[in-house]
């Protein structure tokens, strides 16, 4: 075996679609996120987000820039005329608002998002109305985990 390097956490390889359900944390209804690293140093996330439902998923902005992968559907925001579908990479400039929508004919989108800082919720004006970081995210994980039988503490192998 290959010594590891002192004080270094060690990689994460795990299956990043899960077969089991319960690994899914609701933040919202019919919409849920996959937690694949979250880093307390950086505020950096790693995740990914499902949607069952078509509709506005948020509205929202990031301090910093969002990198992102359709695995599975699409969506769009509705601030640009692109449709980001399966196979698709997406930038997302930091600052900038835009508001995530599931079109109709899409029953399920999975996307994976590399993500540093806070997701920032706004309404229609651009006024924050929440916000969501690594922490926050860590304790939804914990509740979820928690309560569904995988305990609390299931979520520290993703923490960085």
């Amino acid at each position: 075996m290959i010594p590891v390097s002192a004080g270094v956490p060690p990689e994460i390889a795990v299956q990043a679609v899960p077969d089991d359900d319960r690994l899914w944390v609701q933040q919202a209804p019919d919409v849920w996120f996959r937690p694949l690293m979250l880093n307390t140093i950086t505020g950096q996330w790693c995740n990914l987000l499902k949607v069952t439902r078509a509709g506005i998923v948020s509205r929202h902005r990031h301090p910093s820039a969002v990198f992102g992968y359709v695995i599975k559907g699409k969506w769009q925001y509705d601030e640009h005329d692109w449709v980001a579908d399966t196979g698709s990479f997406v930038y997302e400039p930091p600052g900038e608002i835009h508001t995530l929508r599931v079109p109709e004919d899409c029953t399920e989108m999975i996307t994976f998002f590399n993500i540093s800082g806070a997701m920032i919720y706004v309404d229609e004006a651009g006024n924050q109305i929440g916000y969501e970081d690594t922490f926050t995210k860590i304790q939804l994980c914990r509740d979820h985990y928690g309560a569904n039988g995988l305990g609390a503490d299931y979520v520290d192998q993703f923490i960085r």
